[in-house]
């Protein structure tokens, strides 16, 4: 009943939305003399703040057109190379003019199935194309799954995580954003056990909730107070007719964009409020920057209720992993047996979502992994977006898990980047998109919903380097001197 209330609000909010456009659009239009006047613009802010306000903002796109690897320019497009109901792998694949290939780590990541889409790790993809071949989880919104297509819940999760790792054949590097961060653990700890020679080389985790017994937000400290069955009987319902997925129960993306905003109301209605005086006022840039974030930010997606109700048990409930009580289809999940994929932590400072010391303490639960092959950073400064986006990601973040990575793959093709990085080479160029003539890309076999591993770059048979430390740089490499 909670979603069609909701529906019926939107549908009864249709008329004042298309009147709030036409009166924008009238009152901005440079042949009406009101346009020109206090009245005239007061009156198209208000009337585009109340579209904005009540918008069903749709899935944005990752619009990630070129980029730069080494100074040279690629043209990037999206192609799905697996699929699944719930779940599409996109690989961002790079174009170069000389149609040439370029050996390059793989890097998997996990975006979070959490309510926003995976198009919220713009920033991070941008971030890392010139220096891997990227691929990305893009989760499906429940909403359009149809009841035909079955369940998804937790232990789905880990063997959609563990079917994409295993595409890559033991050659990519794997990169978990939050909440993912739970399910590829798991994933990778049952492959270890079951001698999985597809493993990743490495897990990098971004402020995943891995104990969140562990400096406890408010998040966490709600879901231990309430327990899950209240999370069942308050927020799961079902999505109505005409939806593709009608009669699937589910957690509805607006009441988990509620959530998000509630915890910094001041923040959100402060930032409307500078929208509006800026629309007045015609600063373009300052309202472009709004947009661009909201737009993103607004745009939410339904889970399947099943997958949310288990996280809330297993993880915030009932703390399943850390306690070693955590299981897969009969199977347990023993963290002890992960000894060879290295692991990277990354907190935020300021994380009020994710507590400080929750994500490293996968680190202390992985306690067969040799010290050598474990990392965590906590970044100064920055709450749980920034881990993931914005200048000090870029600057701090972004050459440290460059490193990680390169220390564990066989590449091993030098730290130049790092020292592009401290010069303060920017990753993606901010420059008019070059002329790039895009070379042809073969078509998958009709029918096929994963490409086959030949589409893939091949993994280069080179021996692995000695591991090197990201914080430091590079010295001049020895040379021997030769006898008189």
């Amino acid at each position: 009943m909670l979603y069609h209330l909701y529906e019926l609000g939107q549908a009864a909010l249709s008329p004042a939305r298309v009147a709030a456009q036409s009166t924008r659009f009238i009152m901005r239009n440079p042949f009406n003399p009101l346009s020109y006047t206090d009245i005239g613009r007061n009156a198209a802010a208000a009337a585009e703040l109340l579209e904005r306000t009540t918008r069903r903002y749709k899935k944005p796109s990752f619009g990630i057109a070129y980029t730069t690897v080494n100074g040279i320019p690629a043209a990037v497009t999206e192609e799905t190379v697996w699929h699944r109901p719930f779940c599409n792998l996109i690989r961002f694949r790079k174009h170069f003019q000389d149609a040439a290939t370029h050996s390059e780590p793989r890097l998997l990541i996990f975006a979070p199935l959490s309510g926003h889409f995976a198009t919220l790790l713009r920033g991070t993809v941008e971030a890392m194309l010139p220096h891997a071949d990227v691929y990305i989880t893009d989760w499906q919104d429940a909403r359009f799954v149809p009841l035909s297509d079955g369940n998804f819940d937790l232990d789905d999760y880990i063997d959609y995580a563990t079917a994409m790792i295993e595409l890559f054949e033991g050659d990519v590097h794997a990169m978990a954003v939050c909440q993912p961060s739970i399910p590829v653990l798991s994933a990778v700890a049952l492959m270890e056990a079951a001698g999985n020679p597809a493993l990743p080389r490495t897990l990098i985790m971004k402020g995943g909730p891995i104990d969140t017994r562990i400096s406890q937000t408010a998040v966490n400290k709600l879901a231990e107070e309430k327990g899950t069955n209240w999370f069942r009987r308050t927020v799961i319902t079902s999505v109505p007719w005409p939806n593709a997925g009608h009669g699937r129960l589910v957690y509805p993306g607006f009441l988990q964009l509620t959530g998000f905003m509630v915890m910094n109301l001041d923040r959100h209605v402060n930032a409307h409020n500078d929208l509006f005086v800026h629309l007045v006022r015609g600063d373009g840039d300052s309202v472009e920057k709004h947009k661009e974030f909201y737009d993103e930010y607004l745009a939410v997606m339904d889970l399947a209720a099943e997958y949310y109700l288990q996280t809330i048990d297993r993880v915030f409930v009932k703390h399943q992993l850390p306690k070693g009580e955590m299981v897969h289809r009969g199977r347990p999940i023993d963290l002890t047996a992960i000894q060879h994929t290295a692991l990277m932590t990354i907190e935020g400072e300021k994380d009020d979502i994710t507590g400080l010391g929750q994500c490293e303490a996968a680190l202390n639960l992985c306690t067969s992994l040799p010290s050598s092959k474990k990392q965590h950073y906590t970044q100064e400064g920055v709450g749980h977006y920034g881990i993931f986006n914005g200048s000090r990601y870029r600057a701090q973040i972004l050459p440290r898990v460059l490193g990680f990575m390169h220390d564990h793959d066989v590449r091993g093709s030098g730290l130049h980047w790092l020292t592009h990085r401290l010069a303060g080479e920017k990753a993606v160029v901010a420059a008019s998109p070059p002329a790039i003539k895009e070379a042809p890309v073969s078509p998958g076999p009709a029918g096929d919903d994963t490409l086959g591993l030949s589409v893939l770059p091949a993994k280069p048979a080179l021996k692995m380097r000695k591991s090197r430390s990201a914080a430091r740089l590079p010295k001049p490499p020895h040379r021997k001197r030769r006898r008189p």
